[in-house]
């Protein structure tokens, strides 16, 4: 694929292997790293994208697929930069793709973003996918999964569905991961900039983990 190759060129010709060694193991050793700090990659990826023209064209998801496959973590960077610079293309059908990303090369780098952004902004353009797809990573076993459904309202503000919000974290209040429980005190933390007084009396009504109560509780 000429796009694909066009970025890796673009990508490996500004390697630094002295930064990667940091930033790698600042993501605890997970994923090897081409050693491109994020303004640069920023800057990298504007010019990709302007002599390119993808931004001007349908959503590629094999553009995304191939991008994952890549090994250095900047490449899935560049995926999620794509996406997010593409979120009034994606539909329902995207879901699927979405949930692909989101358990495959999983850690809160990526996970997180993708939850927000392309899944809260399917999950706000399409409402069935919630009952169709997202309960079912609510109530299942896969823990990146069960964060993003946390996660996904987390800028939905006043029109957050606080019923949804409130069982999808009770569901998952007894995990002792420590991702899901400060999933829980983050999705109650910004919701708590909305609706203060419904977070404080959730937090009171409920045996959550200390990490949720903390994360949860900072700002009322």
């Amino acid at each position: 694929m000429k796009l694909i190759n066009t970025l890796i060129s673009l990508f490996e010709a500004n390697r630094n292997e002295k930064q990667a060694v940091p930033m790698a193991k600042y993501m605890k050793n997970k994923f090897p790293f081409l050693g491109i700090k994020t303004p640069a990659r920023k800057k990298l990826l504007q010019k990709f994208y302007e002599e390119s023209g993808i931004l001007r064209e349908a959503f590629q998801k094999d553009f995304v697929l191939a991008l994952w496959q890549q090994d250095e973590r900047e490449y899935q960077y560049a995926a999620i930069s794509y996406i997010c610079r593409s979120l009034s293309k994606l539909n329902k059908n995207d879901l699927p793709l979405m949930e692909k990303l989101i358990t495959t090369k999983s850690w809160w780098d990526t996970v997180d973003t993708l939850a927000q952004h392309p899944v809260g902004t399917i999950a706000r353009n399409y409402p069935e996918v919630v009952p169709e797809t997202i309960e079912g990573w609510a109530y299942g076993s896969q823990m990146w999964l069960q964060r993003s459904a946390i996660l996904f309202q987390l800028k939905y503000k006043e029109k957050t569905d606080e019923e949804l919000l409130y069982r999808f974290i009770k569901q998952n209040s007894g995990s002792r991961e420590f991702f899901i429980q400060k999933a829980i005190g983050w999705a109650l933390r910004e919701y708590s900039k909305t609706n203060p007084d419904s977070v404080k009396k959730f937090i009171a009504e409920n045996e959550l983990p200390k990490l949720s109560v903390r994360e949860g509780s900072k700002y009322i």
